[in-house]
């Protein structure tokens, strides 16, 4: 009877064999992973978030105060300097030569020209010279040195020819007009003394603004119009060309010349604003520097080395901008192409090293958010406070140092020596600094180990500081720096190096709660019995406490045979059962004799009521504010092993009771999960170790060594240490761990005979 297959033919069995993907392709099906792209674009994002602040389209500014050149530093661009000195002395110039303001009161001149034409009238209405003989003496012409007083009759004869040269009919009106077209020139301009001590302005030219007006008058008038000497020669030139006779004016002009008033009075703040003006409207004065032009010398005329200072620097910036900005879209591309492919580089090794060496950290999402995030912002304080006092090095310590607290030394030295790379291309140092800075950032890594007290980050710091001390000598030394520089940078090194130090011990409570670690210094406060869950535990389940005592004794001996944290296993296995406390009297070690609680309960409520302790302890430490990773060891202490004394009786009840329900294995099995480090793995050898000793009969060393053994296997075949990392040498090291702890326990004591009665 057929079945209905087909055999297959030799060349369709070939080609339906599939070989595995190879590297490439097991690398592009992780690619297409969602999960791997969330990762890839975190990165990508961290790439150019670095790309941004190290400005990686360009290259950076290479030079710093205090730096000692192995040459001279010449131009390569042609730029321009603004010369302050130039500018200023161009400016001073300036402000000389702008134009004074004075206000002009032309009401004084008025006042001296309606009292002469006052006076003049009174010497015409006149009979005789007797009536105005005092008015008619400031008529009085000057005499010549050495000439006589006139006589009376001489003075008769010049009044009576004054006074009839107005006297005429119409001459006093064309008088009064005479002398208002000879004064208004003068109303016009003003009149001064002379310039006063705070014209520190033009001296050939003012500007006149009349009093009382808002614009329309000023003008600038020549200074030599409006002085005295030249305003009253002027005036006497007008009056010689418009009055009747030469007489009257003359004797008009020896009346005018001593009254004439000054008109003109400097307004300072006006002239001020305008000096300010001319001032500010001189452009700045540049010095241009030639391709080739020294900038900065190596060495001064003596031949010694001579270092960089403000000057030279701010030649070098000015020639560092200029070149910047004439940098094409093509020069910047190509530079931004190389600093992301150097980012790309390390991203890739990082990379690769977390995969190989601590998966975790690619596992958790967060945890891999959280380290870009601090290589981002470790990157931007470098930026930000890198200065002539090398302040950069406190960033790139605290990173490496962080990163050993949260991770490992071998991740932070990997990943320190990536970020001190980028921070010392992105800051333009050299070789030389790159070495420094590398240095004291490793020195603190490998220094650092563990964190009991706060005092050990402060010696850190200062073993860090003793580290870049040297390091800087001696690369002073093989670079040829002069020795004072040289020690100047290291002891600024070392004080950043002990700052560093003491700041991570204030940082430490913050980085143990962002990164979800406990060093040994919080842990050691965690530990303390007097911490109030372990004292509710004492109170309502003292059998637990000291059993949780037993277990950490013996695991932290256990921890420190294969080079684990003994004090984490130890901090983990004192609250490893708390959560017994709600039911203490469901668990033997509290329960007294005859007090079995379990009799009335079937099998699987027993189980449930056993199992749920993990997950009332896991509650009871949140609600407690216990930190995460000593959560774990509550939780993965029994991983997912099984409860053998009640599956056994539910099986024998099975097969006492053929009709009764099929026992499910995975029902009496702890929900996990599996221990995911090795602590964990310890603690659960540890915990099953000293509650199975306290049954044995004789714990004699051969006893405990073979129960040790058996339960080890156990482990092992269930599968319970496939996923926290431990090896067959570790479990092997761990169990003579143990065996030796218990035997010490279980240690054997002399026998005494009873004492005789007397």
């Amino acid at each position: 009877m057929s079945t209905g297959s087909k055999k297959k033919r030799r060349i369709e069995r070939v080609s339906s064999v599939e070989l595995p993907p190879g590297i490439l392709g097991t690398l592009w099906g992780n690619l297409r992973r969602g999960h791997v792209l969330i990762r890839l674009a975190m990165c990508a994002l961290t790439a150019i978030a670095l790309w941004a602040m190290t400005r990686g389209w360009t290259y950076p500014f290479a030079y710093h105060l205090g730096d000692v050149l192995q040459r001279d530093v010449v131009a390569r661009t042609k730029f321009r300097k603004e010369d302050p000195a130039a500018t200023e002395k161009a400016r001073a110039a300036a402000r000389q030569l702008a134009v004074a303001t004075y206000d002009h009161n032309p009401a004084l001149l008025e006042q001296v020209r309606a009292k002469l034409v006052n006076d003049a009238t009174e010497i015409v209405a006149a009979k005789s010279l007797d009536e105005v003989d005092s008015l008619w003496d400031t008529f009085r012409l000057p005499l010549a040195e050495g000439t006589p007083e006139p006589t009376a009759a001489e003075r008769e004869q010049q009044y009576r020819k004054f006074h009839d040269a107005l006297a005429a009919e119409g001459a006093l009106e064309k008088f009064k007009a005479a002398l208002g077209e000879a004064i208004q020139p003068l109303a016009e301009k003003g009149i001064i003394d002379k310039l006063p001590p705070e014209h520190d302005a033009n001296n050939e030219t003012i500007s006149i603004h009349l009093v009382g007006t808002e614009s329309g008058f000023p003008r600038n008038v020549p200074v030599s119009e409006v002085l005295l000497e030249g305003a009253a020669s002027t005036l006497q030139k007008s009056l010689a060309a418009k009055m009747p006779s030469q007489e009257v004016a003359d004797r008009v002009f020896a009346r005018l010349r001593p009254n004439l008033p000054v008109t003109l009075k400097l307004n300072v703040e006006a002239t001020l604003a305008e000096q300010k003006r001319k001032a500010a409207e001189v452009q700045p004065l540049e010095e241009v520097f030639p391709v080739g032009t020294v900038l900065a010398r190596a060495r001064n005329e003596e031949g010694a080395q001579i270092a960089i200072d403000d000057v030279a620097l701010d030649k070098l910036k000015l020639e560092y901008q200029t070149e910047q900005r004439n940098r094409g879209l093509a020069a910047k591309a190509s530079h931004s192409l190389a600093i992301v492919g150097m980012y790309s580089g390390l991203f890739v090794l990082c990379g690769f090293y977390l995969f190989l060496r601590d998966p975790r950290v690619l596992d958790d999402l967060p945890r891999l958010a959280t380290l870009l995030g601090l290589v981002v912002v470790t990157v931007a304080f470098a930026m930000l406070i890198s200065n002539d006092w090398r302040a950069e090095t406190v960033p790139l310590i605290l990173f490496g140092m962080t990163v050993a607290i949260a991770y490992e030394q071998g991740t932070a030295l990997l990943l320190s020596a990536c970020v001190t790379l980028i921070c010392v291309i992105a800051l333009g140092h050299d070789l030389a600094e790159a070495i420094v800075l590398q240095a004291a950032t490793v020195g603190a890594i490998l220094l650092l180990g563990r964190v009991r007290s706060r005092s050990k980050l402060l010696s850190v710091g200062i073993s860090s500081a003793a580290v870049a001390w040297l390091t800087t000598l001696g690369v002073g030394t093989l670079e040829g720096e002069p020795m004072g520089a040289t020690l100047w940078t290291a002891c600024m090194l070392a004080l950043w190096a002990v700052f560093a130090g003491s700041l991570m011990s204030v940082m430490l409570p913050m980085i143990e709660r962002v990164f979800g670690v406990q060093t040994d210094l919080s842990l050691l406060a965690l530990g303390d019995p007097a911490h109030p869950l372990l004292q509710e535990l004492i109170r309502r389940a003292p059998g637990t406490y000291n059993h949780s005592i037993t277990v950490a004794s013996l695991a932290e001996a256990a921890a420190e045979a294969i080079g684990a944290r003994g004090l984490l296993v130890r901090v983990g296995a004192y609250f490893h059962d708390i959560g017994k406390m709600l039911k203490p009297g469901y668990f033997v070690e509290n329960q007294g004799q005859g007090d079995n609680r379990h009799r009335s309960l079937v099998p699987a409520m027993s189980t449930l009521v056993i199992i749920a302790h993990v997950k009332d302890g896991a509650d009871l430490a949140r609600q407690s504010k216990i930190p995460e990773p000593i959560i774990d060891f509550i939780q993965q202490h029994h991983g997912t092993t099984l409860v053998e004394y009640f599956f056994r009786q539910a099986t024998e009840s099975k097969k006492a009771d053929p009709h009764g329900s099929e026992v499910d294995e995975s029902s009496f099995r702890y929900p996990g999960p599996k221990p995911q480090t090795k602590e964990a793995g310890i603690l659960m050898l540890a915990d099953a170790v000293e509650s199975a000793s306290r049954v044995l009969v004789e714990p004699t060393p051969s006893r405990i060594e073979s129960l040790v053994d058996e339960i080890s296997r156990k482990r092992l075949l269930d599968g319970q240490f496939d996923e926290c990392g431990l090896t067959l040498e570790e479990v092997r090291r761990i169990g003579d761990s143990l065996v030796k702890s218990l035997t010490a326990v279980y240690h054997g004591r002399v026998k005494y005979p009873d004492q005789e009665t007397a």
